[in-house]
């Protein structure tokens, strides 16, 4: 458990999958039979609020009837005996939140927040659902509120913060998500250029060359494996 000191882990969309949730986007390309442009851009939300809305009403109500599987469970875990632990996660669901994991830096956004368009506030969604004539409770604006999630063309958040951590870090371990494209694979390039170990934990079986350590298998067994077998964090039934 010594061996490192400055931990931070990259989660995908693997480490949800293990707890049901769908990844959504399809090997055709597809959202839930939507096309990305259609749900999951500023400009799907100015010419069709009210699809964009259906479509992460049905995100968030997937995402409720979901629980925390036994990997998001270690990571929260893990964070309470580590003086220097980074969760960074690309998942828009709250299973980390209510694994217990803290100051998660959810760089895609979270589904059980809203955003307004017009004064820029970032709340949670209350128990009346988003429509396109909701109205913002901060600045009364009516059809502003939109779901804060990063769509395709803007920035995924808390980056500064991020290269910050990467550069300080000596273990760097991406879990459910390949680490072949960006924002992962930047990561671990920052991360090795640091001299940190990189580890990758996926279902996928391909090796990747950018870590120095790959073992696959489906989050819930091979994330404590590494975790507690491996490191030496203590489970919480001891």
């Amino acid at each position: 458990m010594g061996q490192y000191q400055h931990i931070v882990v990259l989660t995908g969309a693997g480490i949800s999958a293990d707890s049901g949730l769908a990844t959504f986007r399809a090997a055709d390309g597809l959202w839930e039979d939507h096309r990305i442009e259609e749900v999951a851009t500023p400009e799907a939300f100015m010419k069709n609020p009210a699809l964009v809305h259906r479509f992460y009403k049905l995100r968030r109500q997937a995402a409720a009837q979901a629980q925390p599987n036994r990997a998001h469970i270690c990571l929260a875990d893990v964070a309470t005996q580590s003086d220097d632990f980074t969760l960074i996660s690309q998942n828009v669901d709250d299973l980390h939140q209510r694994a217990g994991s803290e100051d998660v830096l959810s760089i895609h956004g979270q589904l059980n927040q809203y955003q307004c368009v017009q004064c820029h506030v970032v709340d949670q969604i209350g128990h009346d659902e988003l429509n396109e004539h909701s109205v913002c409770p901060h600045c009364q604006s009516h059809g502003s509120l939109r779901p804060d999630i990063v769509w395709f063309g803007e920035m995924p958040l808390y980056l500064d913060d991020i290269m910050t951590r990467l550069m300080r870090c000596d273990l760097f371990v991406a879990i459910g998500t390949s680490g072949t494209v960006y924002p992962a694979a930047g990561f671990v390039e920052i991360a090795k250029r640091n001299k940190a170990h990189t580890v990758m934990l996926n279902l996928d079986g391909t090796d990747n060359a950018l870590f120095d350590e790959v073992r696959t298998g489906r989050a819930s067994q091979v994330v404590p494996a590494y975790f507690y077998d491996k490191l030496g964090f203590k489970p919480p039934d001891l």
